[in-house]
């Protein structure tokens, strides 16, 4: 029999015979890491532990103790289960794509005799749970292509897949009278899914394309222990409270609608309170900092982007052009900095103007693929939080510690804390994502590095994670579901100002080149919008909730005019108030804005009139306390002046 070299991590290199697997491998060590095996890496890449192995490589036995290809493998062999209950109870089903994400695991499904329901999912749950109480053993059989695409003759889907594997075999997993593939690495057999959760059921395009057919899919999770599952339901319970979509739909916040067109939300009052507020605050902010700040069109010539790079390197996420049919080509703009680039070229530029700060809220529009659309979290047209400085080289430091400064400033104002930072470098290897320049990457990785190093600030380095015309300091955040965005960026570009030759006249007549600094603050409206509306679980600060307080008169007839006397006082000091004078009962009017999340509910009656006071609840607090009417305006407006925190108002700031 035809023997194989194989590679071990320690360097060792041991011949086998050639389709022997890498259990065969583990076992030949010992029995017990036989035992603890749960898949390996061939070559670098995660296979299954039984997947034959016929050539030369590197290889590596991965155990339980790797909790992420464990449970990897846990998910698949669920998915696998499911997808052969379903074809148990739907012979006519087509299965589509099978993927264990960091989350669970998920299986496209097509039945035209009906699609599946929510309430389908318990009674495919007890199917499930009683194949895997079966023990049944996965068998694994190593396939020709010609073969493989034989057995899943019929299924459309996969057979779509099966042409997109670059191999001569390929495979194949059998439970029962049901196979699949491509579900590296797989657990042994069935009865291992010892926990396990069907979740939902959605509709989702065929491989992510809107112009594709509309399959269901079924999402799960499974762990090893049942405290981990109660763990993973509870988590996910917690994150659908916090959904800013649903929020946003309870709240009345915004809404996308398909007739319009997906990833193009509409942000109704209460949400554009929210927005409009936020808009207000960062560009006040911005400008006491030194900013000017412009409007720019959000159409230009598609030779703009040419020219900066941006249709070399991120054509894919930008629209198509339009063609004005004059020879003029007009592009939605993905990206602000050309636009400022234009307004710096404007006029000459002395060295004694620079820095120049410049900033808006720039709307852009850039073309996410159907499946990737969510809410505000990812949409297809946005405004960012933009801002751009031109510096000489002499003041990049203390502009950037002073972009920095400003940046933890705003978190504190909307009480963030927990950010780490991350320095994103390029990839040298991926010459065709990132500029070609050696020495400017080189200088300018440098020079990032070295500011964050003179501040003493902590962060973690991520090769590949830059922009294409330059690094980048991104400051990282956890979403209250526990997923990591990036919120801020700060990034230095000498490539830009190259490309479209800027300059200005320096302390000695010459002409030099500046250097540009890129600077998001807080993202973009929607992504930071739904940021907050997930940290805060829809209860807004009370400088930022849509409605500050609502006035409820005991009796319409006889307390009406008090109540509007109060509320005239609260707007001449621009708070947002209203009296909710409908014909309801008391107890379902407070209850209504508890449930809307407003801050304060105000209760007016006959005590209220003759004391002038009002009786007020606090969101999330049962009882009620009697406050001086004045004394009550006073301190909202000085808890919004605050920012809605209590005590002195403080600001962080790093030493320069």
């Amino acid at each position: 029999m035809a023997e194989i070299q194989l590679t071990f991590p320690d360097g060792a290199k041991k011949t086998f015979d050639q389709a022997a697997s890498l259990f065969d491998v583990a076992k030949s060590i010992s029995t017990s890491l036989a035992k603890k095996a749960v898949a390996g890496k061939f070559n670098g890449e995660v296979v299954d532990l039984h997947q034959p192995l016929l050539e030369d490589g590197a290889i590596e036995i991965i155990t339980k103790d790797d909790e992420a290809i464990s449970l990897k493998a846990i998910w698949n062999t669920a998915a696998f289960v499911l997808a052969a209950v379903l074809k148990q109870r739907y012979p006519e089903m087509q299965f589509g794509e099978v993927n264990a994400t960091e989350d669970g695991f998920f299986y496209d499904t097509d039945n035209e005799n009906g699609q599946l329901a929510v309430t389908d999912l318990p009674d495919i749950k007890k199917a499930m749970a009683k194949l895997i109480q079966s023990g049944e053993v996965i068998q694994r059989v190593n396939m020709s292509m010609a073969d493989a695409k034989a057995l899943f003759a019929g299924q459309t889907y996969k057979l779509a897949l099966l042409d997109k594997v670059d191999a001569d075999q390929v495979l194949v997993y059998q439970l029962g009278t049901y196979s699949d593939f491509a579900l590296a690495p797989m657990l042994a057999k069935v009865s291992d899914v010892k926990f396990f959760e069907l979740l939902s059921v959605a509709g989702a395009y065929w491989q992510g394309k809107s112009s594709n057919q509309m399959l269901q899919r079924v999402y799960g999770t499974a762990y090893p222990k049942q405290a981990e599952l109660e763990a993973d339901l509870q988590r996910r319970q917690e994150a659908k409270e916090r959904d800013h979509r649903v929020i946003g739909n309870q709240l009345d916040l915004f809404f996308v609608d398909p007739k319009v067109g997906a990833g193009l939300p509409y942000w109704l009052p209460n949400g554009a309170t929210i927005r409009r507020t936020i808009e207000r605050y960062i560009i006040d902010k911005e400008v006491a900092n030194g900013y000017e700040h412009v409007y720019t069109p959000i159409l230009a010539n598609l030779d703009l982007y040419k020219q900066s790079g941006h249709w070399d390197h991120y054509r894919e996420d930008m629209f198509p052009p339009m063609d004005m049919g004059d020879g003029e080509m007009l592009e939605l703009r993905p990206m602000n900095c050309p636009s400022h680039i234009q307004v710096y070229k404007h006029h000459p530029r002395s060295y004694r103007e620079l820095p120049i700060r410049l900033a808006e809220l720039g709307m852009m529009h850039r073309y996410e693929k159907s499946g990737a659309l969510s809410g505000l979290q990812r949409v297809r047209e946005m405004t960012l939080n933009d801002g751009h400085t031109f510096v000489r080289p002499d003041q990049i430091q203390n502009e950037f510690k002073s972009i920095l400064n400003l940046m933890i400033q705003v978190y504190a104002d909307f009480n963030i804390n927990d950010y780490t930072f991350r320095l994103s470098y390029r990839d040298p290897k991926n010459t065709e994502k990132y500029y070609d320049d050696d020495e400017m990457w080189n200088k300018a990785q440098d020079m990032l590095k070295g500011a964050m190093d003179d501040l003493g600030l902590n962060y973690v380095e991520a090769e590949g994670e830059a922009a294409f015309y330059g690094p980048k300091l991104d400051v990282q955040t956890k979403t209250a579901t526990g997923n990591e965005e990036t919120l801020s960026t700060i990034q230095l570009d000498f490539m830009l100002p190259e490309r479209f030759e800027l300059e200005y006249v320096g302390e000695d007549g010459e002409m030099h080149r500046p250097v540009m600094i890129h600077r998001g603050l807080v993202s973009t409206m929607e992504r930071f919008t739904a940021y907050l509306t997930e940290i805060y679980k829809g209860a807004f600060p009370t400088w930022l909730a849509p409605t500050q307080a609502v006035i409820i008169p005991v009796k319409n007839d006889l307390h009406y005019d008090y109540a509007k006397g109060i509320k005239e006082a609260m707007v001449k000091k621009g708070l947002r108030v209203r009296i909710d004078d409908r014909n309801e009962k008391m107890g379902y009017k407070i209850r209504e804005a508890q449930t809307s999340k407003v801050p304060y509910t105000l209760v007016v009656g006959d005590q209220e009139m003759a004391e002038a006071t009002v009786s007020v609840r606090k969101y999330g607090e049962d009882n009620a306390v009697e406050e001086a009417s004045d004394m009550f305006v006073n301190a909202i407006f000085a808890e919004v002046g605050n920012y809605s925190r209590d005590g002195k108002k403080h600001e962080n700031k790093v030493n320069l």
